[in-house]
């Protein structure tokens, strides 16, 4: 049922059987959702946090004159609103940008875990602060990168995510989204986008095409892209 999110936890912690098990516990119901659904709004008071199981969704904020920008991007295994849980509501929208799988996770039911196995609640703050360390070196693209290194940046980033989950082969992983999905991702117009893409084809580096990233040579993208998984924490000290 959850099982992608507890792969995601076992590749960095070691997640006993009663612990799985109270995981397991905490999801009230899976609900599939199609593609361009918006599940949570700014402001909208929750009870329950959101679960991705399968599928693609977002953060986003828009502004007055129309534009959208995307904050953050959710692959499976990621909990998309987890610091709802204490927040109580959210400051942006969610939305689903391919058909989604959803698990839901039940406020009430995260306390009693987070009670009955205090070491899960630091897994889950782990979550939370891992997720903000992505929106930090996203802050860092939209400020400092040029067009093409946050472009070769975040599909390196993608690339490691995905595998961590085992949705990436050895070469290439789907991304189902369009070209100005990608751009509202990268502070940029879809017509530079675009342009940043063939270069990136041109160079030999990596292809965007059909909804899939295939990654031709990984190590000069890295390069390009000046990555580095650090702020991805995959080898993380024991909680």
């Amino acid at each position: 049922m959850i099982d992608v999110y507890l792969r995601k936890l076992r590749a960095r912690h070691r997640i006993s059987a009663l612990e799985e098990a109270a995981i397991v516990d905490s999801v009230s119901e899976i609900t599939q959702y199609p593609a361009d659904r918006v599940l949570i709004r700014a402001g909208q008071m929750l009870t329950c946090s959101t679960l991705l199981t399968d599928g693609l969704m977002c953060r986003y904020k828009d502004l007055s004159d129309g534009q959208r920008q995307i904050t953050a991007l959710h692959v499976p295994g990621d909990f998309a609103d987890l610091h709802s849980f204490t927040l109580k509501y959210l400051d942006h929208n969610v939305m689903t940008l391919t058909p989604c799988t959803i698990a839901i996770s039940p406020h009430e039911r995260i306390q009693q875990v987070c009670e009955q196995f205090p070491r899960l609640a630091r897994i889950f703050w782990f979550s939370t602060n891992l997720d903000a360390c992505i929106h930090r070196e996203w802050e860092v693209s939209l400020g400092r990168r040029n067009a093409l290194e946050r472009t070769a940046h975040l599909l390196c980033e993608l690339y490691v995510r995905l595998g961590l989950v085992g949705r990436a082969g050895p070469f290439d992983y789907a991304l189902p989204i369009t070209q100005t999905e990608l751009a509202e991702c990268l502070g940029l117009t879809s017509v530079h986008v675009n342009r940043v893409l063939r270069d990136l084809r041109e160079a030999g580096l990596v292809e965007f095409r059909s909804g899939r990233v295939t990654i031709n040579n990984f190590d000069d993208l890295k390069r390009a892209a000046e990555f580095d998984s650090d702020y991805l924490y995959l080898n993380p000290s024991e909680l």
